[in-house]
């Protein structure tokens, strides 16, 4: 059968522009909250970061500050302790996004001293007022895996996915992807300097009262509670 070369090259033409327009629309529909560590209001606890939120005391600070940094402007997080296994949570506030249900969590990262590390936890938080998808996740420096909140179980669950100290005083890239239903929740895949890995895990929600939607980061001091500094910069949440 011969094809009249006019005919299909508007065919050709239609296929492309149909594909640029469906991607024109998953872009726009897609909200995109960049340089969250330049944003003020980070909000932070102690005691709530430990087991059964009733964790040692540690003395910890945050700060914007312009080195070291790959835009211009870091945010430092230190903790310091005499207690061993001290944690410090920090978060921010993002608002509401009761309706996505796809994020991308992306980030730099430098660490003074990762030997002084047990973990640093990397976390979204979103809340519709009937149901809590905690996408949990922490680089276990000390058991030397990737871990994910069990959400309605309560617990971290290893991967098996390495995730060893990261070298000091240099920048790290982390990327999570997440997905959820609403009532479940899939940690779909994790890429750490450039080598991604998926995860594909899925657990049950849990059960709340509050609207919102955040990101975290979490540092936790050894057993020696010697204390160190975390930056983070090019903090990005992507959701649709």
């Amino acid at each position: 059968m011969t094809v009249n070369k006019k005919t299909k090259s508007i065919s050709i033409l239609a296929v492309a522009l149909f594909l640029l327009a469906a991607t024109s629309l998953r872009s726009s529909a897609q909200t995109v909250k960049s340089q969250i560590q330049r944003m003020s209001g980070w909000q932070s606890c102690v005691a709530c970061a430990g087991i059964n939120a009733a964790g040692p005391g540690a003395s910890i600070y945050t700060a914007t500050t312009s080195s070291p940094s790959t835009t211009g402007m870091s945010r430092v997080f230190s903790i310091a302790s005499g207690s061993p296994y001290a944690d410090a949570l920090w978060w921010k506030q993002l608002g509401a996004a009761n309706g996505a249900t796809n994020l991308r969590y992306d980030l730099d990262f430098y660490i003074q001293l990762p030997q002084n590390s047990q973990a640093l936890e990397f976390d979204n938080n979103q809340a519709n007022g009937h149901k809590r998808w905690i996408f949990g996740t922490q680089c276990n420096i000390a058991a030397g895996h990737f871990d994910v909140w069990g959400n309605a179980n309560g617990n971290w669950i290893s991967t098996g996915i390495p995730c060893h100290a990261p070298a000091a005083y240099k920048w790290h890239h982390l990327t999570w992807e997440f997905k959820r239903t609403s009532t479940t929740l899939t940690y779909v895949a994790v890429t750490l300097d450039g080598v991604k890995h998926y995860v594909n895990r899925t657990y049950t929600a849990r059960n709340s009262s509050i609207n919102e939607l955040n990101v975290a980061f979490q540092e936790d001091l050894r057993g020696n509670h010697a204390a160190y500094k975390t930056w983070l910069d090019n903090v990005k949440l992507t959701y649709w």
